[in-house]
């Protein structure tokens, strides 16, 4: 909904709370992005506030009485009262700071109040040519009104009935029987309109909905629920791009499961897949808050760590290597001892990019397994070199592939 890092705060009070209800079971991010929203499509927002004010200046002007122009200068305040709380609310978005939801919720209802009490007015005023001016403004909004806050079906409501509504009761004032048709024509495209800012949002909602499942399906493994490889390359980029702020460094764990094959081969993938499971769930029970468990492929499990000395790092290898190597359960009196092998690399000592950090890591989870398996080891210069190496050789087969096609 936003191109850029926008971040509005939900609204806190029970009314507005209610206006802005996007539906049941709205998760929190979507609700915030609709929230969003409402403080977008400014070409809406502003031809909305400038066709009201010329309406209503222009009738001001023709009437000049103090009804009409108490109208003009209501609604002129309220319009500047709009643009001051949206800009400091983009402006605090942008910085992480708190907006003024609630206030800018109330402030739209006010403003679709005074259209209706711009219509109520001159409907009464026997000035048909004013009426029809105010009248077709104010039908005019409710297209604006329905696609701007649709994200918020309650509020474009009660904005939609605000703002045409009054037209009722001026029809059924005018003194003009043939304007009394208007009590039945104005409810019926209030409810039409209504309908569809609650049909609109509905297919919003959905359409986020399948975006987030679409886009959580795309981070994570299917089998395990952990991170896949696009989610730790994101994890790892966005953690470099913050590391600077804290503590120690950051920690990538590169593991191997230890004598998984064999469980494959003689129990079954299915029990197989089952035992990765079981695995995942031991990982995350073993991270804090903010650290990232993938699983890559196979047997192969990232572990990403921030605030790591070396030795922290090493006493979480050592912790996951405890946690992992075991005999399991499988099904019905099935049983498979396996353990992990650790490989340990740290930025920047070892790299500031995901395709160092790992090169690394996997060089030194290959030592660790020459080593007899179930160890850590961290990246060192022998490591580095190999993870070098590899990367040439990598490189090196890619470009003969090439000069082969």
């Amino acid at each position: 909904m936003q191109g850029d890092n926008r971040v509005y705060s939900l609204p806190r009070w029970r009314l507005t709370h209610w206006l802005a209800n996007a539906g049941p079971g709205v998760p929190d991010d979507i609700r915030a992005k609709l929230i969003a929203a409402l403080f977008g499509t400014l070409p809406v927002f502003a031809g909305g506030v400038i066709n009201s004010l010329l309406v209503a200046a222009a009738i001001a002007l023709h009437m000049q009485t103090a009804p009409f122009i108490a109208w003009f200068l209501s609604d002129l305040a309220i319009c500047l009262a709009r643009l001051i709380v949206l800009v400091h609310a983009r402006r605090a978005a942008l910085e992480g700071r708190e907006t003024r939801t609630d206030i800018y919720l109330l402030l739209s209802v006010a403003w679709s109040g005074c259209i209706g009490y711009g219509t109520f007015l001159s409907l009464t005023s026997g000035d048909w040519v004013v009426a029809t001016l105010a009248c077709l403004s104010g039908a005019a909004m409710v297209g604006g009104i329905c696609f701007r806050n649709f994200g918020a079906p309650n509020l474009a409501a009660v904005m939609i009935v605000t703002s045409i509504g009054p037209c009722v009761g001026g029809a059924m004032l005018s003194g003009e029987p043939l304007l009394y048709v208007v009590a039945i024509q104005a409810p019926m495209y209030l409810l039409a309109m209504t309908m569809a800012a609650f049909k609109l949002n509905k297919m919003m909602v959905a359409t986020m909905r399948s975006e987030r499942e679409n886009d959580h399906r795309a981070r994570h493994d299917i089998l395990t629920g952990l991170a896949n490889r696009t989610g730790l390359i994101d994890a790892v980029e966005t953690k470099l791009k913050i590391k600077s702020g804290h503590d120690g460094a950051l920690a990538l764990l590169f593991l191997d499961l230890d004598g998984f094959k064999t469980v494959n081969d003689t129990l079954g993938h299915a029990a197989g897949d089952k035992l990765l499971k079981i695995v995942a769930a031991s990982l995350s029970r073993q991270l804090r808050a903010g650290d990232v468990a993938a699983r890559i492929g196979g047997d192969e499990f990232v572990v990403l760590a921030e605030g790591m000395t070396p030795a922290r790092a090493i006493s979480l290898g050592e912790q996951l290597i405890a946690a992992v190597t075991r005999f399991y359960t499988i099904g019905d009196s099935m049983t498979a001892s396996v353990g992990v092998s650790v490989g340990i690399a740290l930025a920047p000592e070892h790299g500031n990019c995901v395709e160092d950090l790992m090169a690394v890591a996997d060089a030194a989870l290959y030592e660790a397994k020459s080593n007899g398996k179930a160890r850590w080891c961290m990246g060192s210069t022998a490591t580095n070199l190999a993870a070098l190496q590899r990367l040439r050789d990598k490189d090196m087969a890619g470009s003969e592939i090439s000069a082969a096609a």
